[in-house]
């Protein structure tokens, strides 16, 4: 999670990507969560592979997620976008044993047991259009036989996610430093799939795990919309998702939504599909399918695909605004 996050910006001007939070839970703090419950074993450590710029506070919260969970957090540094495989190995000295690996810009939704007699399992999706994406194709025995990266020409429709367990953590790592002392590069970075190449030719056994959805938190707008379908799935699954202190006043919350603790709510509609964190004012607005993250301001607002961030103040016509933290527009 050590990437700057441009295509997010300005909400990415002051807080990493995977510390966004969705349905009030960080991104990554909800992706750690999800991955605890599919392989369904005990969590030693959560390493966070970060930039060094991100600060003491990311640190301390990172390591907050991972002791929530009842494991050690450890956090590690990529300062240089030098590839996968790269970003991987700054945690090497974690590799051990069964591992998880994951990158913290997306969410999902599953239900399968995970296959620990594989050598490795690839979390995919099937997906319409399969030439954006890394895919991979299966044999008649549902093993991976290949990978393949943004095909042209049909080869399957199971795009990879970005979520990979691998029974030997000591394999992989072997596997990544061959690619970094051999210096095998594609476009100068040094790429997880050139590793998973060279396991698969050894005879490794690769399986998929299948998701059955797969949210992306790339740019605003596909944030927005995965966090109303996350709040859709969280009111499915009966989590109350309204904090008992809200304090409303000639207002109406239309679920599913996200209300956190401290919101004041006056002469508002909130809902659908809207998360409001802590401390969150809503005077004379309306706000349906919008991301508000904590102690900012809304008035005589007409919200919509909006997206704002803490400590902001709203006053306006807009509606599909994307505003960063401490921002005002009055």
């Amino acid at each position: 999670m050590a990437g700057r996050g441009s295509r997010l910006r300005p909400h990415t001007l002051t807080v990493p990507k995977p510390l966004i939070p969705i349905a009030g839970k960080p991104i990554v703090h909800r992706l750690v969560e999800d991955i605890a419950g599919v392989i369904n074993q005990e969590i030693e450590e959560i390493a966070f592979i970060i930039h060094e710029d991100f600060g003491a506070h990311v640190e301390k919260d990172l390591v907050a997620i991972a002791e929530k969970l009842g494991a050690k957090g450890t956090i590690y540094y990529q300062n240089e976008a030098l590839g996968t495989a790269h970003a991987i190995m700054c945690a090497k000295d974690s590799m051990q044993g069964p591992i998880v690996v994951a990158y913290a810009d997306t969410l999902f939704r599953a239900d399968f047991t995970l296959d620990t007699t594989a050598d490795s399992v690839i979390w995919v999706k099937q997906v319409e259009d399969p030439s954006a994406f890394g895919v991979v194709q299966l044999n008649d025995q549902n093993q991976i036989v290949d990978f393949v990266e943004k095909p042209q020409t049909f080869v399957s429709d199971l795009a990879i996610i970005g979520i990979y367990y691998f029974k030997s953590g000591e394999t992989l790592r072997g596997e990544l430093q061959y690619l970094l002392d051999n210096h095998v590069v594609k476009g100068g970075e040094y790429q997880l799939t050139d590793g998973l190449e060279n396991m698969k030719v050894k005879g490794m056994k690769f399986v998929p795990g299948k998701v059955d959805e797969w949210m992306d938190c790339g740019n605003k707008n596909v944030t927005v919309e995965t966090n109303s379908r996350m709040l859709a799935f969280l009111h499915q699954d009966g989590e109350d998702l309204v904090d008992a202190h809200v304090k409303a006043e000639n207002s109406k919350i239309i679920p599913p939504c996200y209300i956190g603790p401290d919101v004041i709510l006056m002469n508002a509609t909130v809902g659908p599909n809207v998360s409001l964190g802590k401390g969150c004012h809503v005077i004379n607005s309306t706000v349906k399918n919008s991301l508000i993250q904590t102690h900012s301001k809304i008035r005589n607002a007409n919200l919509d695909n909006a997206m704002v961030g803490s400590h902001a103040t709203f006053d306006g016509k807009f509606t599909s605004i994307s505003i960063g933290d401490y921002s005002v527009l009055e």
